[in-house]
C-alpha cells in the first residue's frame, strides 16, 4: 500500500497555478508589510507602550499577559469565523483590528483604556496567522500551496529584520515623539496589508460551496493525527521562542560575549532564514512532510546541546567562531523544520473546516509564547547548560510524536504531490 501512495506522489507533477498573478503579489506584499509592523513592534513592546502611556513596566507587562491570555479565548471563534466567512474576509478584518488598535495607542489616558487596546491588538496578532494560512489554502493546492507559505515564511523574516531597523531609527526621536510615530507607522502598515488582502479576488471556493461544517471542533478535537503534529508544534516551538527570548541572555552572561555581538546572531540568524528559506523549502518538499520536519527537530537539539557545552569549552575571541557555527546549526535546524511543518498542518486540515483547524494549531504557538517567558526564565536561572538541555529533550519529544503521526496521516497531508482523497 505504502508503494502505491509513493508511486502516485512522485507521479502528480505541479499544475500550472490556478491562483493570479497578481492575487500572489498581493498575498505576499501584504505578508511582507505584516511583518514590518511585527518587526517595529514585537521588540519594542514594553517600551513603546511605556513610552505612550507613561504606565510602570510592571503594570504593562501584567496588563500584555492577561491581554494575550484573554485573546487566547478568541481563538476558537476566529476558526468559527474563518470558515463561515473565509481567510480573506476575517483577514481583513484582523489586520484593520490591528491598525485602529495601533493608531488608538496614543489616547490611552488610563490603565482600562490600554487593557482594551492592548486586548484588540492581542486578538489580531493571534488571529492573523490562521486566516492567512487559510486564504493560502483557499487560494492555491498541492505544491503551489507549499510555494507561497514558503514565501511567506521567508518575506516575515525580512519584514522583521526590516521593521526592527525602522523601529531602531524612531527610537532616535526625542521624547515621546518617536513611540508617536511608530505607533502611526504601524498603524499605516497593517491598514496597507488590509488593502492589499481585499485587493486579493475571492477566492474560487467560496463560503456558499462549502461543506456542511456540523461536527465543528468535536471533529478536529477527534482527529487524533492533527492532535499529535499539534502537540508536537507546541513541544517544537520551545526551541524558536529561545532564540529571542533566552539566547541573548545565555550569550551575553555565560559566553561572555559583548551585547553587540549577541544581537548580530540574531541578525545572521534573521538574514540566513529570509534568503534561504525558499530554496530550503522547495529542498524539504522531496520527502514526507513528518520526517523531514522531526530531521529539523533533531538538528534543533543537537545544537542546544553545543550552546550546552559552549561556555566549558570556549572562550575570549573563539567564542564568536563557535557561537556562529552553533547558529548556523540551529539556523538549519529552523530551515529544514519550518517548511514541512507548516505545510503539515496547512495540508492535513479538511478544506470545509480548515479555519476551526488552523486555529487549534495556532494555539499550539500562542500557548508556548505565553508561557515561554516563566520557563526559559526559569531555566536560565538553574545554570547555564540547564536550559539547552531540557530544550534538547524537549524538541526530540517533538519529534518522536511527529513519527507516531505519520502512520494516520492521510496521504495528501504528508507525500507533496499526492492527490487529496475524495472519500
Amino acid at each position: 500500500m505504502e508503494d502505491t501512495s509513493v508511486r502516485e506522489a512522485a507521479a502528480h507533477t505541479d499544475h500550472p497555478s490556478d491562483t493570479p498573478s497578481p492575487a500572489r503579489r498581493r498575498l505576499v506584499a501584504s505578508s511582507l508589510a505584516t511583518s514590518i509592523g511585527d518587526g517595529i513592534y514585537v521588540p519594542l513592546t514594553m517600551l513603546f507602550i511605556h513610552g505612550l502611556t507613561g504606565l510602570s513596566l510592571t503594570s504593562i507587562g501584567t496588563g500584555l499577559t492577561v491581554a494575550g491570555l484573554t485573546a487566547l479565548a478568541f481563538m476558537p471563534a476566529a476558526g468559527i469565523l474563518i470558515d463561515r466567512f473565509g481567510g480573506r474576509r476575517v483577514l481583513i478584518g484582523v489586520l484593520a483590528l490591528r491598525a485602529v488598535g495601533f493608531a488608538a495607542y496614543p489616547f490611552a489616558d488610563s490603565y482600562p483604556a490600554f487593557l482594551t487596546i492592548a486586548l484588540v491588538v492581542a486578538v489580531g496578532m493571534w488571529a492573523s496567522s490562521p486566516s492567512q494560512q487559510s486564504l493560502i489554502g483557499d487560494l492555491a493546492q498541492g505544491a503551489e500551496r507549499d510555494r507561497l507559505l514558503a514565501w511567506d515564511r521567508s518575506l516575515r523574516n525580512a519584514g522583521m529584520g526590516c521593521g526592527s531597523l525602522a523601529a531602531a531609527g524612531m527610537l532616535a526621536w526625542n521624547g515621546t515623539t518617536g513611540f508617536i510615530v511608530a505607533a502611526e507607522s504601524l498603524a499605516a502598515v497593517f491598514a496597507i496589508a488590509a488593502v492589499l488582502v481585499a485587493r486579493i479576488p475571492q477566492p474560487v471556493r467560496t463560503v456558499t460551496e462549502r461543506p456542511d461544517t456540523r461536527g465543528g471542533y468535536r471533529q478536529v478535537l477527534a482527529d487524533r493525527p492533527y492532535l499529535l503534529i499539534t502537540t508536537a508544534n507546541f513541544l517544537i516551538a520551545f526551541g524558536y521562542t529561545a532564540q529571542a527570548m533566552a539566547l541573548p541572555v545565555f550569550l551575553t552572561r555565560d559566553v561572555a560575549l559583548p551585547d553587540a555581538l549577541a544581537g548580530a546572531v540574531f541578525a545572521v540568524n534573521t538574514v540566513l532564514v529570509a534568503a534561504l528559506g525558499v530554496p530550503a523549502a522547495r529542498l524539504t518538499s522531496r520527502g514526507r512532510r513528518t520526517r523531514t520536519a522531526a530531521l529539523g527537530a533533531v538538528t534543533f537539539a543537537l545544537s542546544f546541546a553545543a550552546f550546552a557545552a559552549l561556555p566549558r569549552l570556549v572562550s575570549g575571541a573563539d567564542a564568536l567562531v563557535a557561537v556562529l557555527a552553533v547558529a548556523a546549526l540551529y539556523t538549519a535546524g529552523e530551515l529544514v523544520h519550518s517548511a514541512p511543518a507548516q505545510s503539515l498542518s496547512v495540508q492535513a486540515a479538511p478544506d470545509h473546516l480548515r479555519g476551526r483547524y488552523l486555529s487549534v494549531h495556532q494555539l499550539s504557538w500562542s500557548v508556548c509564547r505565553t508561557i515561554a517567558p516563566l520557563l526559559l526564565g526559569f531555566l536560565l536561572d538553574a545554570g547555564p547548560w540547564h536550559l539547552w538541555t531540557v530544550l534538547a529533550l524537549v524538541v526530540l519529544t517533538g519529534a518522536a510524536v511527529l513519527l507516531c503521526a505519520e502512520r494516520s496521516l492521510p496521504a495528501h497531508a504528508n507525500l507533496p504531490g499526492a492527490r487529496t482523497s475524495t472519500m
